[in-house]
């Protein structure tokens, strides 16, 4: 339930002698939670109906104010919204003319929101004739991690609560989970309110879609429900806000390390790490087996070892997904062991950025005083993350080598001593280890190699291009200080004639083109932009030659020129969600949720089509657009010289 903490409990009223304290407050926590059963507009299509609960005496303002269409489209195509997209219209420059709804519709988005805010829960009640009267409830997770490379012991969802699981309608077998973040207290929150303020939602909504839309594997955002009369304190007194995600799973590597933590674990902040219960281990990993990862080569039920398999199956998932990062100048900013995906998500978006000013080096996280998370070592990191997954599955792998390479049975850990379980975890790490190792490295390569392909319209992979074309071009755009992004879109309207002049170009073509590169510097002052050109001349040889090979070799079809371009103009993104951009929709919103609800909805909207011509790309004078082109224009941009490197703090 949302609320502030400490609770501030009011004394009864009429005023009365509270003679037993504990019942009253217990009585007052009671009357705030949803206990009251009352019935939901339309039952769901499944067999399983799930009864909405209200609370008694909490009723603060909730207004949507995000919902993203892509995540309804992709995830919960089912899900009745309402009116809620008629009163979200993206617009940058936003009227106040909202369309009127029939009254029906306008019931379906309240009761959407009182659900998606933590005012409302679904449950079933235990004894039920549904679910086999197990009954269902929300739930949050416990999971232990290190924190900055230190182990911090028990830590867990302190303000992430799941809602619902249920199947894809067009695929059964996949199931998404709906969670709440910031809709109040969890059992894991400790000394925390379990609340998240609106400036870091929007945040996480925004960025979940948009790399999704860029190819990067992701949770989802659903929508954002704003809370304006529930004061939140952290570095300054803001107000509460509500995000809805959206995955397939959840489950962290720092889940398996709550189950089985490191020996000898030592933390100093933290707390309440319970002893390992590997019982419960082998519990979660046969159901990520089964359930999330659906691993051909491995069968349950015919008692095959699959503790291996599943961290070099999570192994593979992060590679992909770190090599993605680093193609696309994402840094994730608090790759914490607890914050990293057994599926290979990203997930958890604090203080992320996406690269302006390439510097393989810099830090988006101020909290990071030592660089630990800087762009250029989160493939390391990602690499330290299965390290600990490895050493939390180690003992169960060990046990299964002694089997014979079977799979572990319930009860496979009781009365076995100390000495026993180290020596499993010797012979686990022993069987793992260096494959592992050598997986993460060699799936990053070869995704990073094939992103940095497609940035760049190149097909056929020459084992080369890392040493002659990628890095030549990163250390141009770090010497020079130029647009990470903004370079590789440039690059996508490069044509080797412009270099060869055989088609009538002339030298002032190619000048021309080198200067509009050389133009996404932000400090032109200084630049050397002679030495500037030599390079960029002597890289577009190398760049163009490697193209015409491709020529050659026929990758591309007839309208090779056209077909590269197009490749080139749908890999490289127009608009980026920098951190000037952020920073000015958070203002908005904050000044006025009614108006700024629709540049947030634009924004989403830019965001999921990142490689449209935005604000009418090209030579197209100001003044020739419109008031919202222009805006769109602006949102395009490399932003104020001041905002460059702009650094986030983990609240």
């Amino acid at each position: 339930m949302p609320l502030e903490f400490p609770y501030e409990i009011a004394p009864p009223d009429p005023p009365e002698v509270v003679t037993d304290k504990a019942e009253y407050i217990e009585q007052w926590l009671s009357d705030h939670e949803a206990r009251i059963p009352t019935e939901a507009s339309s039952a769901p299509s499944s067999n399983v109906h799930l009864h909405k609960y209200i609370p008694k005496s909490r009723n603060y303002r909730r207004e949507l104010i995000a919902l993203s269409e892509t995540c309804v489209n992709d995830c919960l195509p089912l899900l009745d919204c309402g009116d809620a997209f008629d009163t979200l219209k993206p617009a940058l420059v936003p009227s106040k003319s909202d369309k009127a709804s029939s009254g029906e519709a306008q019931h379906v988005r309240q009761e959407l929101v009182d659900i998606l805010s933590g005012h409302a829960s679904l449950m079933i009640p235990e004894g039920s004739d549904r679910l086999g009267g197990k009954g269902f409830a929300p739930w949050s997770l416990r999971y232990s991690g290190h924190q900055f490379g230190v182990w911090a012991g028990q830590l867990g969802d302190g303000r992430a609560i799941s809602i619902l699981a249920t199947p894809h309608p067009s695929d059964p077998d996949t199931t998404y989970e709906v969670q709440l973040k910031g809709a109040g207290r969890t059992p894991f929150s400790r000394s925390a309110d379990g609340l998240a303020v609106l400036r870091s939602s929007i945040r996480e909504y925004l960025c979940s879609e948009a790399m999704h839309a860029l190819g990067i594997p992701t949770t989802r955002s659903l929508a954002l429900v704003y809370l304006p009369e529930m004061p939140v304190i952290r570095e300054r007194l803001e107000r509460a806000c509500v995000t809805t995600r959206v995955a397939e799973t959840f489950i962290r590597i720092g889940n398996f390390e709550a189950l089985s933590p490191p020996s000898r674990a030592m933390f100093f902040f933290g707390g309440g790490q319970q002893h390992a219960n590997y019982e419960a281990l082998r519990i979660l990993g046969e159901w990520t087996v089964k359930r999330i990862f659906k691993l051909d080569n491995v069968s349950l039920d015919a008692g095959d070892a699959w503790g291996k398999e599943l961290v070099l199956e999570v192994a593979r998932r992060n590679a992909r997904m770190v090599a993605a990062w680093q193609a696309y100048g994402f840094m994730h900013g608090v790759i914490n062991t607890d914050n990293v995906s057994i599926a290979g998500l990203t997930i958890d978006y604090g203080p992320y950025a996406f690269m302006d000013v390439f510097d393989p080096c810099h830090i988006c996280n101020h909290s990071d005083e030592e660089g630990r998370y800087a762009y250029n070592k989160q493939p390391n990191m990602i690499l330290y993350a299965c390290r600990a997954l490895l050493d939390a599955l180690a003992p169960l792998i060990g046990a299964e080598i002694a089997l014979g390479h079977k799979a572990v049975q319930r009860g496979w850990a009781d009365n076995v001593n100390d000495e026993t379980i180290s020596e499993w975890r010797a012979a686990g790490i022993k069987e793992v280890g260096s494959t592992m190792n050598q997986i993460i490295e060699s799936t990053c390569a070869s995704e990073y190699g094939m992103a940095l392909r497609r940035r760049l319209a190149l097909r056929r992979v020459d084992p080369s291009d890392q040493r002659t074309i990628f890095q030549p071009l990163l250390d141009m755009m770090e010497n020079h200080r130029l647009d990470f992004h903004g370079t590789f879109r440039k690059l996508a309207l490069f044509r080797p004639n412009i270099l060869r002049g055989d088609d009538g170009s002339s030298a002032t073509a190619l000048e021309g083109f080198i200067a509009e590169l050389l133009k996404g510097t932000p400090e032109p002052e200084r630049l050397d932009t002679g030495k500037a050109t030599e390079e960029w001349l002597a890289w577009l040889e190398t760049y163009a030659s490697r193209i015409e090979s491709e020529k050659i070799g026929g990758e591309w079809g007839e309208d090779f020129d056209e077909s590269r371009e197009r490749a080139a103009l749908s890999a490289n993104p127009r608009f980026v969600l920098r951190q000037w951009l952020l920073e000015e929709v958070i203002k908005k919103v904050e000044d006025d949720p009614a108006t700024g609800k629709h540049v947030l909805a634009k924004v989403m909207q830019m965001a999921c089509s990142p490689f449209k011509p935005w604000g009418r790309e090209g030579d197209t004078p100001d003044n020739e657009l419109s008031e919202e082109e222009r805006e769109e224009r602006r949102y395009c941009g490399l932003g104020e010289r001041r905002m460059l490197g702009f650094q986030c703090s983990c609240s």
